[in-house]
């Protein structure tokens, strides 16, 4: 025959009983040790001492006229403690004034037994509220694992979403025979001019830590409408013909379609997909209104393009391309200045003069290729 383990029993509950009068803990130690384990303290220091110890009580039985400090000002402290704020308290007094009841429920406690106490009545309130704690225990434990679930899960399709991001971004740079590093480039240049903004300028209202997140996130698709484009008018090496060049400009009105679509599909306002829908749409949009697609004028183009545009044209000039050679750095940002207030924001320009030293940085840790002396090339 095989022997069989006999389950293990739960522990007792831990019960604290504080009180200045030796015959009131015999007492209360007599009736209680029976059912839970139970530890003794005769002033309120030493409640606060032996609460904070592990493991800690399951219950506090209280009195509240002691020396030192009193039953009310114990509770108070246990409350204020987030260590020991879930131990439930049971005030045990001999007051009976209506106005004591109110001091106590103020101060934390939840219950009250009146001395000389009634020993059917005292284990009947102490299981009763010891039940109470087990499941608030137990709903807390399983409100703490439903968050980390969620937590957890909601990583995971963060990580999907911008590995799918990045994906989608990669194909329409690959079809341009950009490389992934303009992706990277462009999203940490985006990123510093909203840093530089947020702490620099009047834009600051428009900006904080979140939407520079999104900013960033969202700055690949910005050319993603250019899968749309044929082969023929995309990799020319020469220069595009009025006709081809207006089809290369559609690319931007074809990525908010795009992105649009992705919304319509949601059925949810995104900020992340606006941004990215703003950026796509608008980052070849001229300060002065001489842009495309919709020759919008001055902050009538959203902050998010105004940041992109600047991006963009920072790391085309300094990039090797099908149609022309790669700048330096000093000749790509000479050049961008040139153009405040035509092409770019003024104010973008500000913050992009006082972030060089990091744009610089940044096309150096994501380099594909290396500049070649400044020549002519229009914006």
């Amino acid at each position: 025959m095989i022997a069989t383990k006999a389950p293990a029993t739960e522990p007792k509950p831990t019960l604290l009983v504080v009180d200045d009068t030796p015959e009131n803990l015999q007492l209360m130690n007599a009736l209680l040790r029976d059912r839970y384990r139970v530890r003794l303290a005769t002033r309120g220091e030493a409640c606060l001492e032996l609460a904070a110890q592990t493991p800690q009580p399951d219950l506090i039985l209280l009195d509240i006229m002691m020396p030192g400090i009193d039953g009310y000002e114990t509770c108070r402290r246990l409350k204020s403690e987030p260590h020991t704020a879930g131990i439930p308290v049971i005030f045990l007094t001999a007051m009976t004034q209506e106005s004591d009841q109110e001091e106590g429920f103020r101060c934390g406690c939840v219950d009250f037994i009146t001395k000389p106490i009634s020993p059917a009545l005292t284990l009947a309130r102490v299981a009763t509220h010891l039940s109470l704690k087990r499941a608030n225990d137990l709903l807390t434990d399983h409100n703490t694992l439903l968050v980390k679930e969620v937590e957890e899960r909601t990583q995971e399709v963060q990580k999907v979403q911008d590995v799918t991001i990045l994906a989608m971004a990669s194909l329409a740079e690959t079809r341009d025979n950009e490389t992934g590093m303009h992706i990277r480039r462009t999203q940490n240049y985006v990123r510093v001019l909203a840093e530089g903004l947020l702490h620099g300028s009047d834009y600051a209202i428009e900006l904080d830590q979140k939407t520079i997140k999104l900013l960033y996130k969202s700055a690949p698709l910005h050319d993603i409408g250019k899968v749309g484009i044929p082969d023929g008018i995309l990799l020319k090496p020469g220069k595009l013909t009025p006709e081809e060049f207006a089809t290369m400009k559609q690319h931007a009105a074809l990525g908010a379609r795009i992105i649009a679509s992705a919304e319509l599909e949601l059925k949810t306002a995104s900020s992340f997909l606006r941004f990215a829908r703003e950026i796509a749409n608008y980052h070849h949009e001229n300060w002065d209104g001489s842009g495309y697609p919709d020759q919008l004028v001055g902050t009538a183009i959203p902050l998010s393009a105004r940041l992109m545009a600047v991006a963009d044209v920072y790391d085309a000039l300094i990039s090797k391309r099908c149609y022309k050679p790669a700048f330096s750095h000093d000749d790509a940002c000479e050049m961008i200045i040139a153009e405040t207030g035509r092409k770019f924001d003024p104010v973008v320009i500000n913050i992009f003069k006082q972030s060089a030293a990091d744009f610089s940085a940044i096309a150096e840790q994501f380099k594909d290729s290396g500049p070649i002396p400044l020549d002519s090339v229009e914006l």
